[in-house]
């Protein structure tokens, strides 16, 4: 018999749903844990960062009478935890006065004072091999722990970052909206003058391409919306290269590519548009007679993508907030480029970070997995 109780009335929106997943995993293990004999009853109480309440699931060996409604009770209010042993070691203690079972308290860790911790109840002392299943379990919840809320994380920052695409997006679009509008009634106002009616044509042509390029923005703001198929990488890096040529070469900047490159399941045009913003970002900071060093690792399941500058490198606010919606140090700077190459990494099953070189300078490095599931 397995039972489950939580201070949470389980609904059926997202966030109940990821609790549900959780709760789901800790039932399981406890399952596990009163197959094993002695072990007739185990309890895990864990405190779930989705919910912000603490939890618990426990398990009943079927061939066990059920533990009483009063030794729930003792055991819920804690009154019985009088010191706080090390995380991941198997601690006994003394509940004679209470119930004829050895009683066996492993802390998982400690949340706020309060510790997350697997209870049992045995029938006989557990064996060391036993013992050792208990504490790996142990191990394994916690590591599951740190997955999942990590996973639940970057869920919340896509979350924003979509949040932040799209009232950027219809900011823009309102813009560009009066921009088309006055560009074309002076294509027709112009019609006896066949230059300034050609610039205003190449205003217009130039809003319409802005206005694609924004939807794509809009797309990538979506992860569903993920067109992925088999990339070349140095193939998308050239490319952005090729689109910042001009501002290379006024600063006469030296780029070193790796002679190598490796595939990608990627989407070519989201991917491009991140290694357009650190680039263009590279380029900006580099000084006069610059080197740009862009380099890749390739490993079984993943590429490590490195770029570094020479230039003067990221102070600690930087560091901070620089994938922060809206932050910029460049002058006329929206401060959404790198806030937006992080979401399409972060959507790619990637991650996006970056730190000082010692030598100086700065380096973004891009973790992508080599295929994705989307």
């Amino acid at each position: 018999m397995a039972v489950g109780s939580s201070n949470h009335n389980l609904m059926t929106d997202d966030k109940d749903l990821q609790s549900l997943d959780l709760q789901n995993f800790c039932q399981l293990q406890t399952e596990l844990l009163t197959t094993q004999s002695p072990i007739f009853f185990a309890r895990i109480v864990y405190h779930d960062l989705v919910t912000k309440d603490f939890q618990e699931v426990m398990s009943l060996n079927q061939r066990h009478l059920p533990v009483s409604q009063m030794v729930l009770t003792y055991l819920r209010e804690e009154t019985w935890l009088t010191n706080f042993p090390n995380a991941l070691t198997l601690n006994e203690l003394n509940l004679d006065f209470l119930i004829s079972s050895k009683f066996y308290f492993c802390p998982l860790r400690y949340r706020n004072h309060k510790p997350e911790y697997i209870q049992i109840f045995a029938e006989t002392s557990l064996s060391e091999s036993l013992q050792e299943q208990v504490r790996k379990t142990a191990l394994i919840l916690t590591k599951y722990f740190d997955l999942f809320f990590e996973s639940e994380r970057q869920k919340a920052e896509i979350l924003l970052l979509e949040q932040t695409i799209q009232r950027a997006s219809h900011q823009l679009r309102n813009s560009l909206s009066l921009i088309d509008l006055y560009a074309q009634n002076l294509c027709f106002g112009l019609k006896d003058n066949s230059y300034q009616e050609e610039q205003a044509r190449v205003i217009r042509d130039s809003v319409q391409e802005l206005d694609t390029n924004l939807n794509e923005l809009i797309y990538c703001g979506q992860s569903t919306k993920l067109r992925i198929s088999l990339q070349d990488l140095k193939s998308i890096v050239t490319e952005s290269l090729q689109g910042l040529k001009p501002l290379i070469d006024n600063k006469q900047l030296k780029i070193c590519l790796p002679e190598n490159s490796t595939t990608l399941v990627v989407d070519r045009l989201q991917m491009k548009q991140v290694f357009d913003n650190l680039l263009s970002n590279t380029v900006h900071f580099s000084p006069q007679f610059g080197t740009i060093v862009c380099s890749w690792q390739i490993f079984k399941n993943e590429v490590l993508i490195k770029i570094s500058d020479q230039g003067i490198g990221l102070s600690q606010e930087d560091l901070q907030k620089m994938f922060t919606p809206f932050y910029s140090r460049r002058v006329g700077g929206t401060g959404l480029g790198l806030t937006i190459a992080k979401k399409i990494v972060l959507d790619h099953h990637g991650c996006l970070y970056a730190d000082n070189l010692p030598t100086g300078g700065a380096q973004f490095s891009i973790v992508l997995p080599r295929s994705i599931t989307t």
